[in-house]
């Protein structure tokens, strides 16, 4: 490839050998939202020549103040499509490849993270950080990982073996509620979007067996206690009118449970309302006649995301995402009837549903109502982006990346953007922690394990992988798909199945946990029609010994946020640093999320 007039000015910036380092390396940047664009933008500019990137969403309207790429003919396409468009305008000799996906779709599988350089990431929510990071360590690839609160903002290096990976030092439990206040005494809007989100969204269309971080009992008082009983036949209910989902009168079944009955069972609990304002039952077909005559007077100025519907409204809009959700379910589940839908704050759809429903709740409770760009806000718990502060923090994260090609992982600061003063350093440096030895994420052991799916059965793998190449007693230990057991000694149905029957699929990380406390990660790579079934890479599991090393932070104990005087320290050196220090944040694709 021929030096442009752009490339021999990154040759004199870096020098010959970096920037050949860098025009040779293949980069994965997984989000093209807040801190993606700036970062893509960068990364073209910077001499990258071979760049995938990957994002699900697409571009709404909000976006635009801050995500540069996309302008207003953008809105409702990929963002990946668009922000790849948008990149090669700066620099066209770049090889962009945008995929408009799921970063934990199996075809992203181990192996394919493996044809990376480096893979710089840009999400915006923690489950799949969690999995950008375990593929990186599996795959054994240097994760840039960076993120933005506000006017906060950090960039750092993860590495096997070699720095704290991302779940090395825990994340702070998310805000509960008792259960009680949600489903029977709200008092304000985020009770009702909690409400919405957490209990009535799974109730309908996720897994309702599974009691919701949101919502977990924090009273245990006899009223409490009989309060729950009633709420749990109130569930229970709920799920028989589910059988109905489809049908014409699904969605007023669903109304009339509960904004009507269920209400109404709590107006006969006298004692509840001694000194509360009492609530006001629902009728579906009460409002659909009073406010339809009422509906010509609604104002339509404004932005729908930003002005605050009518009960009709609600109501119309509850009806209108019941059915589209309850679709989306039923074709879903024509395919895997374990399918369920989770919410996602990006979901159209989901969003829809929670601030229709949520307004309905606040308006029986006496409660202000949020308008959907409001509900969205409070139900991601967001904090508004800046975007400076995602220019910053993605300039720092193409620095990272110039390290790790120099070869100096271990040795690369983390860098904090702060706003502790205007005489203090606003980048503040921390070296690079060492993995914490009593994670259970970066510190279990990875094999890689060949499988013929045509004709590998769960019994093949135990054998060959567990017992044969780990020297692991079957009956000792518990095989896990992602939360759910694939096989343990109470559990030996599936011995005889075919991996693939079980929804195991190429790419996939099944977890080995033995009595004893060994845990094993084998990484499934598809083989056709191999000579064994199944085949450990190397032949064997070579178990490590676990040391705790005095300079790892214990499991579930936190680095402490800078102390005045630490930050005054480091001014006054001219090295800025944060000593034991950590601030966790996450980039938003609408705003941010302030973790820690």
């Amino acid at each position: 490839m021929s030096i442009t007039k752009r490339d021999s000015y990154n040759i004199r910036i870096l020098g010959q050998s970096l920037y050949e380092n860098v025009a040779s390396s293949h980069v994965l940047m997984v989000g093209a939202g807040g801190i993606g664009c700036e970062l893509l933008k960068n990364l073209v500019l910077s001499g990258f020549k071979n760049i995938k990137v990957i994002d699900l969403d697409t571009i709404d309207i909000s976006n635009l103040n801050r995500q540069f790429l996309f302008q207003k003919q953008h809105v409702k396409k990929s963002k990946a499509h668009v922000a790849k468009e948008s990149a090669l305008k700066f620099n066209p000799n770049v090889n962009i490849t945008s995929y408009q996906a799921n970063i934990k779709d199996p075809e992203f599988s181990v192996t394919w993270f493996s044809q990376f350089t480096i893979v710089f990431n840009a999400l915006d929510n923690l489950e799949a950080r969690r999995h950008v990071n375990e593929m990186c360590l599996a795959a054994n690839v240097p994760l840039v990982e960076s993120g933005t609160t506000g006017y906060l903002g950090q960039a750092y290096v993860i590495k096997k073996d070699v720095t704290e990976c991302f779940v090395c030092e825990p994340k702070p439990t998310p805000t509960t509620f008792p259960v009680c206040t949600i489903r029977s005494t709200p008092s304000a809007p985020i009770h009702c979007i909690v409400w919405a989100k957490s209990y009535l969204f799974n109730q309908l269309f996720g897994n309702s067996e599974e009691e919701e971080e949101d919502l977990q009992v924090k009273d245990s008082d006899k009223e409490n206690a009989e309060e729950l009983e009633a709420l749990s036949r109130e569930t229970e209910e709920l799920k028989q009118i589910k059988a109905a989902m489809g049908t014409d009168a699904y969605t007023q079944k669903v109304f009339d449970k509960v904004f009507t009955s269920d209400i109404e069972r709590l107006l006969s609990m006298d004692s509840m309302w001694e000194h509360r304002e009492k609530p006001t039952a629902l009728f579906f077909n009460d409002i659909e006649k009073e406010v339809d005559d009422k509906s010509k007077d609604v104002t339509e100025s404004g932005l729908r995301d930003q002005r605050v519907w009518s009960l009709k409204e609600c109501l119309d809009m509850f009806k209108d995402s019941v059915e589209r959700l309850s679709k989306r379910l039923q074709e879903l589940k024509k395919k895997d009837n374990d399918t369920i839908l989770s919410f996602d704050k990006d979901d159209e759809d989901a969003m829809d549903f929670v601030t229709a429903t949520a307004n309905l709740r606040a308006h029986i409770f006496h409660i202000p109502q949020k308008s959907r760009f409001e509900v969205k806000s409070m139900a991601g718990n967001i904090i508004p982006a800046i975007a400076t502060t995602n220019a910053i923090i993605a300039g720092i994260a193409v620095m990272k990346g110039f390290a790790v090609l120099r070869g100096q992982v271990d040795k690369i600061k983390r860098t904090y953007l702060t706003t502790v003063g205007r005489q203090r350093p606003l980048l503040m440096l921390e070296d690079p922690p060492k993995p914490n030895p009593e994670c259970k994420v970066c510190q279990t052991i990875t094999a890689m394990v060949n499988v013929d799916f045509k004709r590998a059965k769960l019994n093949d793998l135990l054998e060959i992988a567990i017992v044969k190449g780990a020297s692991l007693d079957i009956e000792e230990v518990t095989v896990m798909n992602g939360n759910k057991i694939v096989y343990d000694v109470d559990l030996d149905d599936n011995l005889q199945t075919l991996i693939k029957d079980l929804g195991i699929t190429t790419g996939k990380i099944l977890r080995v946990v033995s009595d004893d406390g060994d845990e094993i990660d084998l990484v499934l790579q598809g083989v056709d029609d191999a000579e064994s079934v199944v085949e450990v890479l190397g032949g064997s599991i070579q178990k490590k010994e676990k040391k705790l090393t005095p300079t790892s932070p214990v499991l579930g104990e936190k680095r402490q946020l800078p102390s005045t005087e630490s930050i005054a320290e480091a001014s006054s050196s001219k090295r800025p640093r944060l000593e034991d220090s950590s601030i966790v944040v996450l980039d938003d694709d609408d705003d941010t999320i302030l973790l820690d």
